[in-house]
């Protein structure tokens, strides 16, 4: 049975695991413990522990106005390499492109982004991180499922799909 995994990098990083059906499987936020670069590393592993061999995962894409730009991307960029040091692949989804997808627009605020994945699927969360993840695990689902999509939905899969 697949996994459709969303993760939203960062210092508190969005981790979903949805099933075939949209199901979600697990939802958390991961935090790593101690200070710089201890907390970093366990975060990062924490992240590489969930993942499995066969899981089909979309990694949100690096957001350039970040004031945290330098851990942030060293957070990003180590997630990366451990998918790629196991032959994981990775759907890269623009911090717009997942905007779109719920239908908020691709400027849309976190909030609004939080109510229209509500207004779509049911989902919510305290965390806007792990409902990133999980639009991020959506549009992985719906790159692989015969998923019924809205125009935008369709507009922002078939980007992905190059």
């Amino acid at each position: 049975m697949p996994r459709y995994v969303g993760i939203d990098p960062s210092t508190k990083t969005g981790f979903i695991v949805l099933d075939e059906d949209g199901e979600v499987w697990e939802a958390r936020e991961l935090e790593g413990m101690g200070e710089n670069p201890e907390r970093m590393h366990d975060l990062i592993c924490q992240v590489g522990q969930l993942i499995q061999p066969e899981d089909r995962v979309a990694i949100e894409g690096f957001g350039f106005a970040s004031q945290r730009g330098f851990e942030l991307g060293g957070i990003g960029w180590a997630i990366r390499l451990n998918l790629f040091a196991r032959q994981i692949g990775y759907t890269e989804v623009a911090p717009s492109q997942l905007k779109k997808f719920t239908g908020a627009g691709g400027t849309a605020a976190k909030e609004v982004v939080a109510v229209e994945t509500y207004k779509r699927w049911g989902f919510q969360h305290k965390s806007n991180n792990v409902t990133d993840a999980y639009v991020l695990a959506q549009i992985v689902r719906a790159i692989h499922e015969p998923v019924k999509l809205l125009k935008v939905q369709q507009e922002v899969i078939q980007k992905l799909r190059g």
